[in-house]
Formats: structure tokens, sequence, C-alpha cells
């Protein structure tokens, strides 16, 4: 598998592969205009930076993610001298082989090689167990204070993850 950023030309299959991952763990369910804003991936390259996973042997587009820094306009929550990543999405075909684990660290060299102090998500509650399980395991350590919510019936539990200062 190859962790690389997004090209204009994986748009499409970017957007189609992120909304039937949230349509497949019932994120989407009972969601005004989320799904456009999921399929937007040309403007999320230009707000962020948008890394896809890609098998090797096939080119196949098996997952993506969007790395943003503070005020940034995909931004919730990374404060200064953070990073904060969203929209991580794996093709349900492929999911439990590694992708998601694959592109959330490369989210995390991306942040450490930046200097930053430490990576930011958040995750809806109830919904995408298996995330969970996988920023638990990586070290995330929830912000019960920093959750929040977009809209009644959404709510966004906030994680955060340190990171070792780099020496310059």
């Amino acid at each position: 598998m190859l962790i690389r950023p997004v090209e204009p030309a994986d748009f499409a299959g970017v957007a189609r592969l992120t909304v039937a991952a949230y349509e497949s763990d019932g994120q989407l369910k009972g969601e005004s205009g989320y799904a456009e804003v999921l399929a937007d991936v040309a403007a999320r390259a230009e707000h962020g930076d948008v890394l896809v996973a890609v098998d090797q042997e096939t080119a196949e587009l098996l997952g993506s993610v969007t790395f943003v820094l503070p005020g940034t306009r995909y931004a919730e929550m990374c404060g200064p001298g953070e990073s904060e990543f969203r929209m991580l999405a794996v093709d349900p075909s492929v999911q439990g082989r590694g992708v998601g684990a694959a592109l959330v660290e490369a989210c995390i060299a991306r942040a450490a090689g930046m200097g930053c102090t430490a990576v930011t998500i958040c995750v809806r509650e109830g919904h995408a167990e298996p995330a969970h399980r996988l920023y638990g395991r990586r070290g995330f350590v929830r912000q019960p204070g920093q959750d929040w919510s977009p809209y009644p019936g959404v709510n966004l539990l906030a994680l955060r993850l340190p990171l070792p200062i780099q020496p310059r």
C-alpha cells in the first residue's frame, strides 16, 4: 500500500469511497448535506492536505483522509501548534486490512514533521467503533471538555494525541 497526496484524477473515486464508507457505518442517516461536503474533494484539497491510500499493484483507491492546520476551512478543534485530521474513510470492501491505521500514521508523521505538539480529531458518538479502537490503540486520549455538537442529534467526541517535541 502506498500513501500519497491526492491528485485531481482521484477526486471522483475519493468522493465515492468516502461517502460509501460513511454510509456503511450509518454516519449519514438523518444527515442533511454532509454527503456533499464529504464528496467535495476539490475543496478539501484546496484547504488542506488530502492523502490517499492506494493499492500498489492495482492502483485502486483504498482510503483517504484530510489533514488540516488551525485556522483553515476544515479545522474544527486544533489549536496553535496542533494539527487535525478529518474525513478518514476506507472503502468498505477493504476495511479491517490496516488502511485506516496507515492513513492515521501518515497524518501523525506529517504533524510530527511539521513540529506540531499534538494531533486532534473528533469521532461521532455511537458510530464507528473500529475507529474508536484504532485511535485508542494509537494513544489518542478523550478530551471530554472539547466534545461538541454541530447540530442536535450529532455529538462529536474529541480526542488528542500529544506529540513529542522534535529538536530543530
